[in-house]
């Protein structure tokens, strides 16, 4: 799967995430975060592991991160991942 267009999903407000995707050649993570210090390692961890899920090859993502929990990162990253792929046949099973 490549991201094929730009596009977004969350909020930046307090406990939550804003992901942005967009075309790129291989995959780039860049994680903005207020609790980067304590948390950082296991949020690109979270991010990383999401995308291999989704057998994600190419795209950059952008991670505005507001002390969100772990299963709120996974379902931001997912859900702009499908929309900027335009996946018309998705493999919901991975989504678990």
């Amino acid at each position: 799967m490549k991201i094929q267009q730009e596009a977004m999903a969350g909020t930046l407000e307090s406990s939550d995430l804003l992901v942005k995707v967009m075309p790129n050649q291989g995959i780039e993570i860049i994680i903005n975060s207020d609790v980067n210090k304590q948390f950082g390692e296991q949020i690109f961890t979270v991010v990383r592991n999401t995308l291999q899920t989704l057998n994600l090859t190419d795209g950059l993502i952008i991670i505005d991160d507001k002390g969100a929990l772990d299963c709120a990162i996974k379902a931001r990253v997912q859900c702009a991942v499908l929309r900027g792929a335009v996946e018309q046949h998705s493999d919901w099973s991975q989504l678990l």
